[in-house]
């Protein structure tokens, strides 16, 4: 983890609660001391990451994924990102601040480019306007996998009257209740209204579903 703001340190907190091994760097000594007095870090070290022999040196160069959350900061963030593509890194995750930055991360390399602000307002808009959605995971700009409350309209129906391919283009891949899935179910199962289904298609026709 390069980078250890508020969000750097969020996602460094949650995979060392997850168990994993989290090596995290700030040109901030601050910010690193106190990573390491919070127990969120096994290891951390302050360093300029715009110089290649120091992340060589502090072993980044050999992990297999690495996040570089210098958000607010684009030179450094698209230079450090650039080193460690450079450096062999297979996996290289960066942060962006705005479209233009996302552009040019992708530029220099990077496998994986993550927008919070945007991604946050995008999915502040459709909670607000498709609040019968609970989960939302985009398999690209057009289609998305969406775990949903069933719709008054589905209440006491089963699968195969809902016809929920011809009708709506949708697959549906779930359905759960209590917290507990059901995955594949059959054409005879009968939804419930306040249960929960999961379905994939593209977002136009999610977007058809009754609210």
């Amino acid at each position: 983890m390069i980078g250890l703001g508020r969000f750097g340190r969020a996602v460094a907190a949650t995979l060392s609660r997850q168990g994993y091994d989290v090596l995290c760097i700030d040109s901030d000594e601050n910010r690193v001391a106190q990573v390491l007095a919070d127990n969120i870090a096994t290891h951390a070290r302050q360093l300029d990451s715009t110089q290649p022999s120091a992340l060589k040196e502090a072993g980044v160069f050999e992990q297999d994924t690495v996040i570089v959350a210098i958000g607010n900061f684009v030179q450094e963030s698209i230079i450090t990102t650039l080193n460690v593509k450079e450096g062999g890194v297979p996996h290289v995750v960066a942060k962006a601040s705005s479209e233009i930055h996302v552009k040019l991360l992708k530029r220099v390399g990077a496998d994986h480019v993550v927008f919070p602000e945007h991604e946050c307002g995008c999915a502040l808009a459709q909670s607000l306007t498709r609040p019968g959605i609970l989960e939302r995971f985009e398999l690209d700009p057009d289609n998305s996998i969406v775990e949903l409350i069933v719709p008054d309209q589905f209440d006491g129906k089963t699968i195969s009257d809902l016809r929920l391919r011809s009708s709506y283009g949708l697959n549906l891949l779930a359905v759960g209740q209590g917290g507990k899935f059901e995955i594949n179910p059959p054409p005879t199962k009968r939804l419930e209204r306040g249960s929960a289904m999961v379905v994939i298609g593209t977002n136009q026709n999610i977007n058809r579903l009754p609210v």
